[in-house]
């Protein structure tokens, strides 16, 4: 990116940011000057030691190590940028998903970022100033019954949290934006396609073409890389954003019809 988004010095909170769209995130802000700090279960090795505390963010305990973290390595936040999300449900429908699976899509897809604002927004509130970043999902409005019944669930509750928040603290100077991405080319992904690939007896692009089927179709023809998601998030949290608060930025290649 060529255009000087003022972003050193900044300390920013990514979180997942070890792989697929957080990855892209904290190398992208890194790059811009940012002292990041990211998190994960575990520390793959081409993470420096000093930007990264392990944490299980869908755990209480995982929250508040990073929170004090935050505090002890960065002395407080600029920007919290929350990708952490996914799914580990079963398919099968309505009827696959127990309770034990309901409480498993919210404690990734939900309770991390509210416990991570509820710790750090404060001291943003106290400077006046801060931003935070919500990674949503297209899937808030386009679930797939068979396989993302709960996650897509999970993901409409952060956004009208996220919502709710922005009312509250954009009077207080403090940022709130949602990012809904639609299907994003990340490892993940890959792995998905390649796996229905193989089931299809296809190759890699007949798999990709399978999952943007399943989708209704992708206009632009491809899904979103990690780098251009990011690219997207390190506009927002710029100060060259400063008057885009509460509102919702797609990137999905117009998976989503619009009028």
């Amino acid at each position: 990116m060529t255009m000087n988004l003022e972003l050193e010095g900044k300390r920013v909170l990514v979180t997942a940011g070890t792989k697929g769209v957080g990855k892209a995130v904290v190398e992208l802000l890194g790059e811009l000057g940012a002292r990041v700090l990211t998190t994960a279960r575990a520390k793959p090795d081409f993470i420096p030691d000093a930007i990264f505390v392990a944490a299980d963010l869908t755990t209480p305990k995982g929250c508040a190590t990073v929170a004090k973290a935050v505090e002890d390595r960065l002395g407080g936040v600029d920007a919290i940028v929350h990708v952490l999300g996914g799914s580990s449900a079963p398919p099968g429908g309505f009827i696959a998903l127990d309770d034990t699976e309901w409480q498993k899509e919210l404690n990734l897809n939900l309770f991390p970022a509210v416990r991570l604002d509820r710790a750090l927004l404060p001291g943003m509130i106290a400077r006046g100033a801060g931003v935070i970043i919500h990674v949503t999902s297209i899937q808030n409005r386009l679930p797939l019954p068979a396989s993302t019944t709960a996650y897509a669930a999970a993901k409409a509750a952060l956004s009208t949290y996220s919502k709710s928040l922005s009312k509250e603290v954009t009077p207080k100077g403090v940022r709130v934006v949602r990012v809904s991405p639609g299907w994003v080319e990340t490892e993940a992904a890959v792995a998905l396609a390649e796996r229905l690939a193989s089931q299809a007896g296809t190759d890699y692009e007949g798999g990709k073409r399978i999952i943007m089927d399943a989708l209704g179709g992708i206009p632009l023809g491809r899904p979103s890389k990690p780098e251009e998601v990011a690219d997207l998030i390190a506009f927002l949290v710029s100060p060259r954003a400063a008057a885009i608060s509460g509102t919702e930025f797609v990137i999905d290649g117009g998976t989503i019809p619009v009028a």
